[in-house]
């Protein structure tokens, strides 16, 4: 089949500036980190892109790591680009990452020069691309001078492999500091990506998300719905189908307390009483004050996308509803 994309895919989908940056980003964007490994069914990450890009959402999450195995969903992902495409990539943000263990030996792991500038090339081969828009360091590196990383992600700038830098997994002190680094180099880090959600606010507790701010640095937002507990999947039971069952690396039962069910209970009330279902109250309350530029949603099909991007339609919310989301969340 020959994939033409919807003419009328910009129609809805809200666009919002990456911090002072001249780049935008839609504000629902895909993660590949779940359901694009070798395990998951390659027809249904065609349409899970197909119904992303058809409905506005031009950006694409990867990192090298994401499978399983590792690489496997730069790999999938890169045959959807070069089957369907390819016509559309100028219209297309494209991001991936490094920073976490991906082959064996001293030189596949955490910040060093080496390891970043051949993850970058290892990531545009598996995906059959010349560049990507944004290239990430994963996560802080205690044992390699900020200076190295830093010069490492300028270096894959200049030499044209990545549009942009971005930083992942950073807290407001550290950013601060790179951020004055990747000015002397001249680099055009625009983005950081950290995990929140109501029931994570680390980026609030650890300054990164003020920081940001005062920076004029965007963020996106990974985990916005904590692994599927912000829905309501959860209330009735625990399909078979869920990725507790089915993944249970990063969601695990014991996680479904009676405390954390009561939460999501009230939560859930609550958005009801705003006319939403939770997770779409979860995602517009990490964009309700303009400082997140995106949410990373994922998805396990095509109608999880359409349902989140339904967020975007009321992100107002009143004093009264965020004291409740506070009572009942924390």
């Amino acid at each position: 089949m020959t994939y033409i994309a919807s003419d009328k895919r910009y129609e809805s989908m809200k666009y919002n500036r990456c911090g002072k940056s001249g780049l935008m980003l839609p504000a629902v964007s895909l993660g590949l980190w779940h359901n694009f490994g070798d395990t998951g069914i390659y027809a249904n990450m065609e349409q899970m892109c197909f119904t992303a890009f058809d409905n506005g959402i031009t950006h694409f999450d990867l990192a090298n790591n994401y499978g399983p195995k590792p690489g496997s969903a730069e790999r999938n992902f890169g045959q959807i680009l070069q089957e369907h495409f390819r016509p559309y990539r100028d219209e297309m943000i494209i991001s991936t990452k490094a920073g976490y263990d991906m082959w064996k030996g001293p030189y596949g792991d955490w910040g060093s020069r080496k390891y970043l500038l051949a993850s970058l090339d290892q990531s545009l081969q598996r995906m059959g691309l010349e560049y990507v828009d944004i290239f990430y360091h994963h996560r802080m590196d205690p044992n390699t001078p900020l200076e190295e990383t830093m010069g490492a992600l300028a270096q894959s700038v200049s030499s044209g492999k990545a549009l942009y830098a971005g930083l992942s997994n950073y807290n407001g002190p550290a950013l601060e500091k790179a951020v004055s680094i990747l000015n002397e180099l001249h680099c055009p880090f625009v983005i950081n990506q950290n995990r929140y959600s109501i029931f994570d606010r680390g980026i609030e507790e650890n300054g990164l998300k003020k920081t940001a701010d005062r920076l004029g640095k965007g963020i996106i937002a990974f985990s916005p719905l904590a692994q599927g507990m912000l829905t309501d999947r959860y209330l009735n039971g625990i399909p078979q189908d869920s990725r507790i069952r089915t993944d249970g690396r990063f969601l695990k039962e014991t996680a479904l307390t009676p405390q954390r069910l009561s939460q999501i209970r009230s939560l859930n009330e609550l958005a009801s009483r705003r006319g939403q279902t939770l997770a779409e109250m979860a995602l517009a309350w990490i964009l309700r004050d303009g400082i997140v530029t995106s949410v990373l949603a994922g998805a396990s099909r095509p109608s999880q996308i359409l349902d989140n991007i339904k967020a975007i339609q009321n992100t107002d919310f009143s004093e009264e509803e965020l004291r409740e989301i506070d009572q009942f969340s924390r």
